[in-house]
């Protein structure tokens, strides 16, 4: 065989699994694609359940306003029948009240008398005058107030009126200390002008007021729907309720609001003109969170105002406080669940990645095998003929051109001697290169794993002793521990771990070697000597092919032993200690796992 000199020594570098991270990073996309997804749609189902209690708080802010606005418009009606009626004789009849529409008709008249000691209050203060008397005919709607003395002269007046049509007979009035209303039997008509005078009963004075068709209108809404809010009252979640006008009077109000809620706004003036039916929006007043809402009140058919209710938001913010905890609870736990299964795949992506490391390894290093196999069967025939015939020639040299001469002879003994020496080191090379060759081709038959350690230890004892080294041997029992093996290979693979053993004591020292079952169907061979150990760096390539601690030799030799071991479909581990020692432990099975081929080779896994 013929060797190219362009022959060059092929390996494959087994990187780094580089996607190590590569399905906890899927993971961890699809999780926050997930997290992302039920938080969009938390907030959207947060949304939902937002606007259901908004709408269900509208629905009952509206139900408020409707029996408002139903039981004002029956105080309406019974206040309509206090006029009186036009008998057709020009003659207007007081029509009777029943007892169920005497009570807005005390309302309307508790609200004049009110009205009037107000102003009698002001009288006597001396606070009165034409001008108040006009923002305060205004204010409360009234087309006329003016205020009489006991002769029956105008003292202030708010405008310009007709005076005689004061009351006829002072003596009706009687006499008292108080006020006294002569509201329906002196209730007379002028332009549409109706006159209620109200008389102190000293007869000190007179208060005159005068209501057109828009005051009594007024009058009329404020106190039905007065009436109505008192008859509602303030129930359990409803802050406040206020009617105004679309001339910003308030019509009637109950609990406390805000100053805002008092004002004719934009969205107010919309509800007045019909353009919404309904507005609401969320506010805080006072530390409350409320939701206010906006609609237009009717009486008669047609629009009077605007009804605006407060409602407590403390329920249904509570309800979104519970959903959001319970969304947020769960997007937790489902992070939680993520990260714990993303832990768990990188932990089995890890020692996937191990094992892929370790594969590229063992395929790197087969493929070295290969290679250096190759090359063996040419280093083989290529050199073992001529360094017989080398050495057969520096035999005849020496033993037939010896010289004479002492001295020379010495020197050509010395010399032949090393050509011997060197001859015999190439044909060991040459040797291990043939066995590491054939060390694939396996032909398995039943042994006893003790007998050949027994036999292994027997040849390297004198050899040993000579160095002062110590074989000590321990067996599991009397069982003979039968293995299928090819004892030549395996008896070849544990020379060398021995050989290696001795070579790495440097003095006196101890090689131990056992061997027993672990429990796991296989046999375990504990090699152990107290050589000088190896570092962490030296353990990871002393399988290397091409890798050897010695000055001398070809790192051949555990390689073959790696190779003849995982041949049987063992394993071998290697402990050592700088300083201490080293430890090899051959795991061989004790019974056969793989499949002998056709040439005597055996197929097993990891091979």
């Amino acid at each position: 065989m013929k060797l190219s000199r362009d022959m060059t020594w092929h390996t494959t570098v087994s990187p780094r699994y580089g996607g190590a991270f590569l399905r906890p990073l899927i993971v961890a996309l699809v999780m926050i694609l997930f997290l992302s997804l039920i938080l969009v749609m938390g907030i959207m189902d947060l949304g939902r359940l937002d606007k259901t209690l908004v709408r269900f708080m509208e629905n009952r802010g509206l139900d408020i306003v409707t029996t408002v606005e139903n039981v004002a418009q029956e105080n309406l009606a019974y206040l309509y029948q206090t006029l009186k009626e036009d008998r057709g004789d020009g003659i207007n009849a007081f029509v009777p009240l029943r007892e169920d529409e005497f009570s807005p008709q005390e309302a309307l008249v508790k609200g004049l008398v009110a009205l009037a000691r107000h102003i009698d209050n002001e009288w006597r203060a001396e606070h009165l005058d034409e001008d108040a008397l006009r923002r305060l005919a205004d204010r409360e709607n009234l087309w006329l107030i003016a205020v009489l003395d006991e002769a029956g002269k105008i003292v202030f007046k708010s405008r310009e009126f007709i005076t005689d049509i004061l009351p006829e007979s002072k003596q009706e009035m009687g006499e008292g200390k108080d006020l006294i209303v002569d509201l329906f039997n002196r209730f007379g008509k002028l332009n549409e002008v109706g006159y209620i005078a109200l008389r102190r009963k000293d007869g000190s004075g007179t208060i005159l007021m005068a209501l057109d068709n828009a005051g009594l209108r007024y009058w009329s809404a404020k106190i039905a729907i007065g009436k109505a809010i008192d008859d509602v009252g303030i129930s359990q979640g409803l802050m406040y309720l206020i009617v105004i006008n679309e001339h910003g009077k308030v019509l009637g109000r109950a609990g406390e609001l805000r100053e805002e809620s008092e004002k004719i706004d934009d969205v107010a003036l919309d509800v007045l003109k019909a353009k919404l039916e309904m507005a609401s929006w969320k506010t805080t007043f006072g530390g409350v969170d409320l939701l206010e809402i906006t609609v237009p009140i009717r009486l008669d058919g047609k629009i009077a105002g605007f009804a605006r209710v407060g409602l407590n938001r403390e329920s249904s913010d509570r309800i979104l406080r519970e959903n959001r905890n319970r969304m947020i609870i769960s997007t937790i736990f489902i992070m939680a669940i993520g990260i714990l299964s993303m832990f768990a795949i990188y932990l089995n992506q890890r020692k996937y990645s191990l094992r892929m490391e370790e594969m590229g390894k063992r395929l790197q290093q087969a493929e070295k095998l290969s290679a250096l196999g190759q090359l063996a069967a040419g280093v083989a025939h290529e050199i073992r003929n001529p360094l017989n015939a080398i050495s057969m020639a520096s035999q005849r040299i020496r033993r037939e051109y010896s010289p004479e001469e002492e001295e020379k002879k010495r020197g050509f003994q010395n010399i032949t001697g090393i050509i011997r020496d060197e001859i015999k080191r190439l044909n060991r090379i040459v040797e291990e290169f043939v066995i590491f060759s054939r060390s694939r081709r396996l032909e398995f038959t039943s042994e006893s794993i003790t007998t050949v350690l027994e036999r292994m230890a027997s040849l390297i004892r004198e050899e040993a002793d000579l160095k002062g080294i110590t074989i000590r041997t321990e067996w599991e029992g009397n069982d003979p521990l039968v293995i299928p093996m090819d004892v030549d290979k395996l008896r070849q693979a544990f020379y060398n771990l021995l050989k290696n053993a001795m070579e790495a004591i440097a003095g006196r020292g101890l090689i131990d070697i056992s061997a027993r079952r672990n429990g796991t169907g296989m046999v375990s061979i504990r090699i152990s000597d107290t050589g000088c150990g190896l570092t962490v760096g030296e353990i990871d390539h002393i399988f290397d092919p091409e890798y050897t601690t010695k000055e001398k030799g070809l790192g051949l030799g555990l390689a073959l032993a790696h190779e003849i071991i995982r041949g049987h479909g063992g394993e071998i581990h290697v402990e050592s200690v700088v300083g201490v020692g080293t430890t090899f432990d051959v795991l061989l099975p004790l019974s056969d796992r793989g499949k002998v081929l056709g040439d005597g080779q055996i197929e097993h896994p990891g091979c």
